[in-house]
């Protein structure tokens, strides 16, 4: 099994410029020995004649044909818009900048 000291994680924690106080590197040490035994587990029951998988199950995409079909008009759109300009929505400046 895995044995992950307090200076592996403090080292980690280092090259990810992550600041940890000696407390936090004591708990994390835990955590993280707890979680390498597991995946060490998986490890173990894993076969070389199953293949690898993301999902369970088989996934397959699900599309709809793509059909050409009736939209609203200019004026059906900016119908229940408070405000608009030039066919289009007028909104209010947030930038600053000249349009």
């Amino acid at each position: 099994m895995s044995s992950l000291s307090r200076s592996d994680v403090a080292n980690l924690a280092r090259l990810a410029r992550i600041d940890m106080s000696d407390s936090e590197l004591d708990a994390l040490s835990g955590e993280l020995d707890v979680i390498l035994n597991a995946v060490a587990r998986v490890q173990e029951v894993a076969r070389p004649d199953i293949e690898a998988t993301s999902h369970p199950l088989p996934l397959k995409n699900v599309y709809r044909p793509d059909v050409v079909q009736p939209s609203l008009s200019n004026a059906e759109a900016l119908s229940g818009a408070p405000a608009s300009e030039d066919e289009r929505f007028r909104v209010p400046q947030i930038l600053g900048e000249e349009a």
